[in-house]
């Protein structure tokens, strides 16, 4: 026959409450984790662009298309963009359509182009207010840069066919403030005989809306987590 220890029971009980404590203080950490406050994401940069018939807000969105919005934060940063025209308005409807600037083609004012980010990589897309550089084939972007005034993800996002490799292009950003000002530009009359090089005839304003200057605003601090 085996003989029981006299100390086992005060040891079992014990091991009994050390493991209670211990599961304890787990499910109060455990209870912690899960209450704590998610926390905030940072604020996208904002750019004001001031433009001859008024000023407008845009925020890029350096978080889901790094590459395009970096980009043209260095057009801002340099001030690549200070003296440029909107010089083309394609005006569908009265609020549908697109506007374009950028150096067009300036040797003095061009970056490097940059590597394409399709809305199919970025989740973006061309709606309202949507900023987007304009390309040729995938990786020539140049600091031309178009802002749409309607949802344009028809014509514009990648998937649908535009243009011919189906990539689309590369949205980065949106107006935050001054839509109506996006619309003045939008609705600037266009000389139906300028042309570009013989491209965009009837879609270049006679006496375009130029930007004074873009100038990124201070990032504000987010509040701390509790």
């Amino acid at each position: 026959m085996t003989r029981h220890s006299p100390q086992l029971p005060q040891l079992r009980r014990r091991a009994l409450v050390a493991f209670a404590t211990f599961a304890s203080l787990f499910g109060c950490a455990f209870a912690v984790a899960q209450d704590a406050p998610t926390p905030p994401a940072a604020p996208l940069p904002r750019v004001l662009i001031e433009t001859s018939v008024g000023t407008m807000t845009v925020e890029a969105d350096v978080v889901h298309a790094p590459i395009t919005a970096g980009d043209f934060l260095k057009y801002v940063a340099q001030k690549r963009l200070d003296g440029v025209v909107f010089y083309r308005v394609v005006k569908v409807q009265e609020q549908f359509g697109f506007v374009q600037f950028g150096p067009q083609g300036d040797p003095k004012r061009v970056l490097p182009p940059i590597k394409h980010e399709p809305t199919t990589q970025t989740g973006l897309s061309h709606t309202d207010g949507v900023l987007s550089v304009a390309r040729l084939e995938p990786g020539t972007a140049r600091g031309e840069f178009t802002i749409m005034v309607g949802d344009q993800r028809r014509g514009l996002d990648a998937g649908n066919g535009a243009p011919a490799d189906n990539l689309g292009y590369a949205a980065f950003g949106r107006v935050v403030e001054g839509r109506d000002v996006l619309v003045r530009i939008l609705d600037t009359p266009v000389d139906p005989e300028k042309n570009s090089r013989g491209a965009f005839k009837g879609e270049m304003p006679g006496d375009p809306v130029r930007i004074i200057r873009a100038v990124r605003l201070a990032t504000p601090v987010s509040a701390p987590a509790r």
